[in-house]
């Protein structure tokens, strides 16, 4: 056992495992990591099972002194890894010596992950680890002064860089099916949406993303509440369009116009502000083979992550010269 003593920390740190998705009947968000993918590829560098917990930041970053045991761990999303002022980058594996300054910044996205190999120790909460952000419930949201205890540590695994997903450029068009509440919107604002260019915007958080471009004001917002899921494209009284996330709400009374195909959901959320993004529409059968090609694609790059995996070697086996030199040879 032992700790990371937080030094700083940024507003959105805190610890996911894969989410509740079984409990959005009972109105309870599914939580678990923004970016999924990410998240899942940190877990497989590690040797950790996907159950397992990492910790999630955004901007502001994260910044920890190890305990007094060295160990391991797999930084992946938009994260990047110094360790005693040595830069690494990201996507990567990496040793953390004992009483080292770790310092995680996000770049060039929203989102990050560090896994540990080992155990990050959490709280549950329905049978899950993932923090509710606003609630603070589960895992838990993670502040400048904490200690985050680690456990069943493996300290054992060699450095390496991870192999980045396939589409891991920013996502520059986003497919999407139209619906469900589209019938509160007019022919034009269905036109916009489908032609015209939108921007990730600097307002965002666990619950979603801001879009900004033309206002696709809805013709009446005072509808039921109906349910909400991950990727909706809400629209809200004044038009502006925000991408629901991890810890979207359940049910909402704005009309959702469209929703992002799943593939193309957490990499929406991962744009930087400004980026530019626009929509094509697919039918339901279209977008349901777009999801099963992605799943098994997702599967077979998460297999060659943890098949990269491998264990440092030992002295008694490395090859530490390339040779013998006589001393007294003539030179």
């Amino acid at each position: 056992m032992t700790t990371l003593r937080i030094a700083a920390a940024g507003p959105m740190t805190s610890i996911q495992d894969r989410g509740r998705p079984g409990y959005r009947r009972f109105g309870v968000p599914p939580s678990g990591p923004v970016d999924r993918r990410a998240f899942a590829a940190a877990l497989a560098a590690v040797g950790a099972s996907a159950d397992d917990t990492a910790i999630e930041l955004s901007h502001g970053g994260l910044a920890f002194d190890a305990g007094e045991r060295p160990f391991v761990i797999a930084v992946t999303g938009a994260a990047a890894a110094r360790i005693d002022g040595f830069e690494l980058g990201g996507w990567c594996v990496a040793g953390v010596p004992a009483g080292a300054r770790v310092q995680i910044d996000v770049r060039h996205g929203n989102w990050g992950y560090v896994a540990v190999a080992g155990r990050i120790a959490a709280p549950e909460w329905l049978g899950s680890r993932s923090t509710h952000f606003l609630a603070e419930l589960g895992g838990g949201r993670i502040r400048s002064g904490d200690a985050v205890p680690l456990a069943d540590l493996n300290e054992h695994l060699a450095a390496a860089a991870i192999e980045p997903p396939p589409d891991h450029v920013p996502i520059t068009t986003a497919r999407i099916t139209v619906g469900p509440q589209q019938r509160f919107f007019d022919d034009e604002a269905l036109h916009i949406l489908s032609l015209d260019t939108f921007n990730a915007s600097a307002r965002f958080d666990r619950m979603g993303m801001v879009l900004e471009g033309p206002s696709l004001r809805p013709a009446r917002i005072d509808m039921p509440s109906e349910p909400a899921v991950r990727g909706a494209l809400q629209v809200d009284g004044e038009g502006r369009i925000s991408l629901l996330t991890a810890d979207h709400q359940t049910t909402g009374g704005y009309p959702r116009i469209a929703v992002v195909v799943e593939p193309d959901i957490d990499r929406l959320a991962q744009l930087a502000a400004g980026s530019p993004i626009r929509f094509v529409a697919v039918n339901a059968a279209e977008a349901i083979a777009i999801t099963r090609a992605a799943a098994v694609a997702e599967e077979r790059w998460l297999a060659r992550i943890a098949a990269a995996r491998r264990a440092k070697p030992s002295l008694l086996s490395a090859n530490l010269i390339g040779g013998v030199i006589n001393a007294l040879a003539e030179i």
